[in-house]
């Protein structure tokens, strides 16, 4: 059983797919607004990951996601749906080159050649096509570990029980070993205010080897080493320490869209 999780296809980069959505939904919504003079949330709904049992799900979550467009009636057939650019069909089709998309790691699933593994993939979409899976996938995660109610109706007529979270797409087993680790996890993290005294030493430590103290580098001002060492700092809080963008801006002295600049740049 394979237990190596993808996230929406996303490839795990230096930042991971946790900093990559902060910014997409709060750097780029705002660069977007300022861009096209409007105002309020850009994306209709709030952002959702799952942890997906791969053997039993990924190819199931992979159709879904990329059948989302034909069965919305934006494009009318999979071959329109092959160059619809705001999919990740078309590049598993091979239409566009997407370098944070993991192509040959879903095409691995359909076959280890790419001609059979696209073959493989399209039968298995028009398959698919006839299926509605928006419950099993997007519901419950009890439900979704048993492909729907009357499964889990089933089970519980003949007195059975098995772990579900709405959080994790998978089997009771599954579901217990995810929850185990992040326990795990848990238990090595630091406290909120040991975080922020890493953060304040971190500061402190930056700003010694420059010269400057950190008033002088939650005053606001302009002047050479300032704008640089901010930079730096904000880098190193998100992206290594996971640290908020509102909480690193507090840290250093600027407002939560200067922090998106600066990651910007």
């Amino acid at each position: 059983m394979m237990t190596n999780h993808v996230h929406l296809l996303l490839k795990s980069g230096k930042t991971g797919l946790s900093t990559f959505m902060r910014r997409l939904l709060s750097g780029y919504a705002q660069y977007y607004n300022r861009r096209h003079l409007r105002v309020g949330h850009l994306f209709q709904n709030r952002y959702r990951s799952v942890i997906c049992e791969e053997d039993a799900y990924f190819t199931q979550l992979v159709a879904y996601i990329h059948l989302n467009p034909l069965k919305a009636g934006i494009v009318s057939s999979l071959d329109e749906l092959a160059s619809y650019l705001w999919c990740g069909h078309s590049v598993l089709m091979g239409r566009q080159v997407c370098d944070w998309l993991d192509r040959d790691y879903s095409l691995q699933f359909f076959g280890s050649k790419e001609g059979a593994a696209k073959s493989a993939y399209l039968k298995f979409l028009a398959s698919e096509m006839k299926i509605d899976r928006e419950d099993e996938l997007t519901g419950g995660g009890l439900v979704r570990s048993h492909g729907g109610w009357s499964n889990v109706l089933s089970m519980r007529r003949q007195g059975l029980q098995e772990l579900g979270d709405e959080r994790i797409l998978g089997s009771g087993e599954f579901v217990q070993s995810i929850l185990d680790q992040a326990e795990e996890t848990s238990k090595r993290q630091v406290s909120g205010s040991e975080r922020i005294e890493l953060m304040r030493k971190e500061i402190d430590t930056v700003c010694q080897r420059a010269g400057c103290t950190a008033e002088m580098l939650r005053s606001g001002g302009r002047r050479s080493p300032l704008p640089e060492l901010r930079k730096e700092i904000a880098r190193k809080f998100v992206e290594e320490l996971g640290v908020s963008l509102a909480e690193t801006a507090r840290q250093i002295g600027v407002t939560t869209s200067a922090v998106c600049v600066m990651l910007q740049r």
